[in-house]
């Protein structure tokens, strides 16, 4: 690169008002966002901003990802000093005018943005190619996969990373108990890797799925399937702070059992803003137990806590309530089964949905959760989608994990899939909805 003189830098900052027609001072990229180039010059575009949304029911907001920006104009740029402020120095950063572009960032995909105009595609990573989105990385993993490491890449966090380089990726995974402890391990059956669940329901990014259960994390195809509404698979835990957290009107047991989680701790791309995620939640609670002390639940928990989120935890309604048989879009389940509805509950009971059980029982069938109901009912949320805000480059720790709450009978399971970075420039709210077209 080319060494500046101070007479150069002082001529350069004169015109730098013509020189970087982009913008007067700083590159904002909205909430959350990189600020690009030094001393006014520009690094280009950012990505279509606004605000990404998850509404109750539905998908709102602009996932559109957006190019990490290109250059325009000129910008003064020194050797050996990290001109953008991204943490990466001209030897190492392909572009020193842009902080969302270097090796700590994620690449992405330009796409059209809500004007239908799509930004030139830009090499985000500086690997020296444009566009080339890393492949998935789960093919062939086994159901009974001990590594943490492949429990998320089965939800398509792939990319590793270590304290002695900068770029992102999962730092350490462990298979771990709810409050984030392992002197007493989880079962090894609480977990499991799957390329199906049951007959109906497909992985939504890759070709597995990660499969978190108070039981047995394992359907019909498996021999060493539960086989019943209950398997004892761990004695008494602790539940995190603030947890379980009690419905309104429902108020729960303290006591958790068969407690099991996924610890993931990641360094997020520079250029991120967000995440988002998949899950699906069934429980043999439903419906008769609706509203009870026995409501088992699955909770997202992340460190630091973002804002918006609920004691950590990320994943919840639009009424605050928590992932169990309680939240709002329990809806594959036997329409058969109204008659039963919170049969058991003592008080303050919610009033039946209309419409009761939309989706059917497709995505029960070979999950078990048709099979081993003993004559009753079971049931389960379609497909959903968390997402939450990040600031790049930061340190996260995001805790997956499900329970029995008061008891060990009746047991509940959690697949998540399909973990993607938001790096289109937007803000991004806490929020959790349904998807509207699931594979």
């Amino acid at each position: 690169m080319r060494r500046v003189s101070l007479f150069s830098l002082m001529f350069m900052g004169a015109f730098l008002g013509t020189a970087c027609e982009a913008g007067s001072g700083s590159n904002n990229v909205g909430g959350g966002g990189q600020t690009a180039g030094t001393a006014g010059s520009q690094g280009g575009n950012g990505g279509q901003g606004g605000t990404s949304n998850v509404g109750a029911g539905d998908i709102g907001g602009d996932f559109t990802v957006g190019s990490g920006g290109s250059q325009q104009g000129t910008c003064p740029q020194v050797d050996g000093v990290d001109d953008d402020n991204d943490g990466f120095l001209d030897g190492e950063d392909c572009n020193e005018c842009d902080a969302n572009v270097n090796p700590g960032a994620v690449e992405t995909i330009a796409e059209p943005d809500m004007n239908g105009m799509t930004p030139e595609p830009a090499d985000e990573d500086c690997d020296g190619m444009v566009d080339n989105v890393a492949p998935a990385c789960d093919a062939g993993l086994a159901v009974a996969d001990s590594n943490p490491m492949s429990g998320a890449k089965a939800i398509e966090l792939c990319q590793q990373a270590s304290t002695a380089d900068k770029k992102w990726g999962v730092l350490e995974a462990g298979y771990v108990r709810a409050d984030g402890t392992n002197a007493i391990p989880p079962n090894a059956l609480q977990w499991g890797i799957k390329p199906k669940f049951g007959q109906n329901v497909n992985p939504q990014g890759g070709d597995r799925m990660l499969v978190l259960s108070a039981g047995y994390a394992r359907d019909t195809a498996d021999g060493d399937a539960c086989g019943s509404t209950t398997c004892v698979a761990n004695f008494g835990g602790n539940p995190p702070p603030g947890f379980p957290q009690d419905v309104p009107n429902c108020s729960g047991s303290t006591s958790i059992n068969d407690d099991v989680a996924l610890q993931l701790k990641i360094r997020t791309p520079k250029n991120a803003t967000g995440y988002k995620f998949n899950f699906k939640f069934y429980s043999f609670e439903f419906p008769e137990w609706i509203c009870t002390s026995f409501n088992d639940q699955f909770i997202a928990l992340v460190n630091p806590a973002p804002m918006g989120s609920i004691n950590g935890n990320i994943s919840f309604d639009k009424n605050t309530n928590p992932v169990s048989v309680n939240i709002a879009f329990f809806d594959v389940c036997d329409p058969a089964s109204q008659s039963m509805w919170a049969q058991y509950c003592g008080g303050g009971c919610p009033p039946v949905p209309s419409p009761y059980c939309p989706s059917g029982t497709a995505e029960l069938i070979g999950t078990g959760f048709k099979e081993w109901d003993l004559g009753s009912y079971a049931g389960g949320t379609s497909w959903l989608q968390t997402q939450a805000p990040v600031k790049g480059g930061d340190v996260i720790t995001i805790r997956y994990a499900i329970w029995d709450t008061g008891d060990q009978a009746l047991d509940s399971t959690a697949v998540i899939d399909n973990f993607q970075w938001i790096a289109n420039g937007g803000t991004v709210n806490v929020n959790t909805g349904e998807i509207p077209d699931p594979k």
